[in-house]
């Protein structure tokens, strides 16, 4: 058996074509190093034109495509970014990973996506197997430990957070305003007459979560009285919350949000409770479904184009060895639809 150092192309097995030509290959057929292919694929001023110029027409006749990898351990950097988000599944994330992806791109960075079963454990053993893989790494709604974050800190390699702010953790890391667009969405409440909310959580594990319940709870001054009720922000949980919710006779139900929003408004549908007439009903995050159900959904704007350009603005600094300007959080707008209402006279 031969290798593909004895021959330019490695003879096929039978029932399959010719096996992909590796750096050696190309390396012989130009009758030049294996160092020196790499350093004309990398770019590197240390070959002469002449010689570039013979190993990239080898390389183009046999269709070699460089191994990104390869490539990257000659260069120092991968050009891979890795991003850690709580949920494929909720359309929150697109755009602020799109946007990310975009800016990614434009500097020559693969975006590599994953995530994870919503535990903290999880997560963080999902960072550490990626560290190694990519040159940074993006945690999208962290819901890793203070500690653990300062172990990944700790790290060569950088990695921001994106939509968390923990302070004592050296980190960049952007965010965008959850707490006073809560206090907003509670001023209206209060202006159409609730006085007792309840609200459908998100995970206790995330800071958002902690954000929104604790501009809840500061509506106390507005005449707000909130009970919170254990959910997870998914529409399935919310779903399932709702009739122990009811058992604190609301007249309005402010949920972690879009998706929460949208489960418990199908409950109480199955229950014959109407929206806004009988409860209020709001969500968080305006996705683009909250504005095409029936009532359209009274939520917050949650800047997430904004929000993806911050947080690859500071992977690219953290990439360059720089540090981004410290901005303070987004602002985050309420928009009043059709889901609220007065309360009624009955309630």
């Amino acid at each position: 058996m031969t290798s593909d150092a004895e021959e330019p192309m490695a003879h096929p097995t039978p029932g399959q074509g010719p096996r992909r030509p590796t750096i050696t290959t190309v390396a012989k057929a130009a009758g030049v190093s294996i160092a020196t292919v790499s350093r004309v694929m990398s770019g590197s001023s240390a070959v002469t034109p002449d010689l570039a110029a013979r190993v990239h027409k080898v390389a183009e006749e046999l269709s070699y495509r460089p191994s990104s990898a390869a490539r990257g351990l000659v260069l120092g950097s991968l050009r891979n970014v890795g991003v850690i988000l709580p949920d494929l599944a909720n359309a929150y994330f697109f755009d602020v990973v799109k946007q990310m992806h975009h800016g990614a791109h434009a500097d020559g960075y693969r975006m590599l996506i994953a995530d994870y079963s919503g535990d903290a454990g999880d997560e963080y053993a999902t960072a550490l197997d990626l560290l190694g893989q990519v040159d940074g790494l993006l945690l999208l709604s962290s819901r890793i430990p203070v500690a653990g974050l300062k172990e990944l800190a700790r790290q060569s390699t950088p990695v921001v957070l994106v939509n968390r702010i923990e302070l004592g953790v050296d980190l960049p890391m952007v965010a965008i305003d959850n707490f006073t667009p809560m206090m907003e969405l509670c001023g209206h409440l209060a202006k159409l007459g609730h006085r007792r909310v309840v609200y459908v959580a998100g995970s206790e594990l995330s800071w958002q979560n902690r954000e929104r319940w604790r501009g809840i709870e500061m509506a106390k001054v507005l005449g707000i009285e909130a009970v919170k009720v254990a959910s997870d922000g998914t529409i399935e949980g919310s779903y399932a919350a709702v009739e122990e919710a009811l058992t604190h006779e609301p007249t309005a139900l402010i949920c972690f949000n879009d998706l929460a929003a949208l489960g418990a408004i199908s409950k109480l549908r199955e229950l014959g409770v109407r929206v806004p007439e009988d409860i209020s009903v709001t969500g968080f995050d305006d996705i683009a479904i909250a504005r095409h159900i029936d009532p359209r959904l009274t939520t917050v704007v949650s800047p997430k184009t904004q929000l993806g350009e911050r947080g690859w603005a500071l992977m690219h600094a953290a990439l360059q060895h720089e540090s981004g300007a410290p901005l303070p959080l987004l602002p985050a707008d309420l928009v009043v639809r059709g889901s609220t209402g007065p309360v009624t006279t009955s309630a």
